[in-house]
C-alpha cells in the first residue's frame, strides 16, 4: 500500500475510495491475525487519506471490519461452486461442498473466526452467508432429497445440522492446530463431513429418528455380519 498522502479523490470515485480502505483493512487483518491491531490510522496511512476521510464511508471500526469480513465471505460461494461437479452424484456434490466450506475457513481463519463468533460481526456477514453459502447447500439437501436419499421436506433443518459439522471441524482446525489431527487436515474434515452425510441417510432411510444407541448398534452388527 502507498503510504504517501493521495491525491484528493475526484467527484464520484469514492467507491474507488471505499475499496481501498477495504483492501488495506483485509491486508492489515491478514498481516496481524488481531482485530485490536487494526487501527483507523494505521489504515488512513496504509491509504494515504485522513482519518475524516474513512469515517465518510464507515462509522466505526466495528463497521469497517464487518464489511471487510462480508467482502471475503461473497467469495465463499463462488469457491464451493469451484469445487463441485455437476456431474456427480448429489450426495457427493454436498461433501465436496462442505470440504470446500472447511477449506475456506482454513484460508481465512482471522475473518472466519469473526464471521462466526457472537456478538461480533453480524447483519451484513449473515446477509452474505444467508444468501450465498447457505442456498447453495440447500440446493444440494434438495437434490439429495429428490433422490431419495434424504426424506423429503423443508432443507432448512437439514441444512443446518450438516452445516453445523462443518463449522465444528473448521473452527476446532482453525482454534486448536497442535492436536494431534495428523499431516492431511482435509482427510480429518473429509472423514467428519462423510459421517454426517451418512448419518443422516442412515437415520431417514434406515432406522428413523427414534433410533437408540442400542439400535445403532443391533444395525451395524447386522451389516458386519452380512459381509
Amino acid at each position: 500500500m502507498n503510504l504517501a498522502r493521495r491525491e484528493r479523490s475526484a467527484r464520484g470515485s469514492g467507491a474507488q475510495l471505499r475499496a481501498e480502505i477495504l483492501a488495506a483493512t483485509a491486508e492489515l487483518l491478514a498481516r496481524t491475525g488481531r482485530v485490536d491491531a487494526v487501527s483507523i490510522r494505521e489504515i488512513s496511512k496504509m491509504v494515504g487519506v485522513s482519518a475524516p476521510s474513512i469515517y465518510r464511508h464507515f462509522s466505526d471500526k466495528d463497521q469497517l471490519i464487518e464489511a471487510v469480513v462480508a467482502k471475503v465471505f461473497e467469495d465463499l460461494e463462488a469457491a464451493m461452486r469451484a469445487a463441485t461437479d455437476a456431474t456427480v452424484a448429489p450426495m457427493e456434490r454436498l461433501r465436496q461442498a462442505g470440504l470446500a466450506y472447511v477449506r475456506f475457513a482454513l484460508e481465512h481463519p482471522e475473518q472466519y473466526r469473526l464471521a462466526t463468533a457472537p456478538g461480533e460481526i453480524a447483519g451484513a456477514v449473515d446477509q452474505v452467508l444467508g444468501s450465498g453459502a447457505f442456498v447453495y447447500f440447500a440446493a444440494a439437501v434438495s437434490d439429495c432429497m429428490a433422490a431419495g436419499l434424504i426424506d423429503e421436506g423443508d432443507p432448512v433443518p437439514v441444512v443446518l445440522q450438516l452445516w453445523s459439522s462443518a463449522h465444528g471441524i473448521a473452527s476446532l482446525l482453525i482454534a486448536k492446530p497442535f492436536l494431534p489431527w495428523g499431516d492431511d487436515l482435509e482427510a480429518v474434515a473429509d472423514r467428519v463431513l462423510r459421517a454426517a452425510c451418512v448419518g443422516r441417510v442412515v437415520v431417514d432411510n434406515i432406522l428413523g429418528d427414534d433410533a437408540s444407541p442400542e439400535d445403532v448398534t443391533r444395525w451395524v452388527v447386522e451389516q458386519r455380519q452380512r459381509k
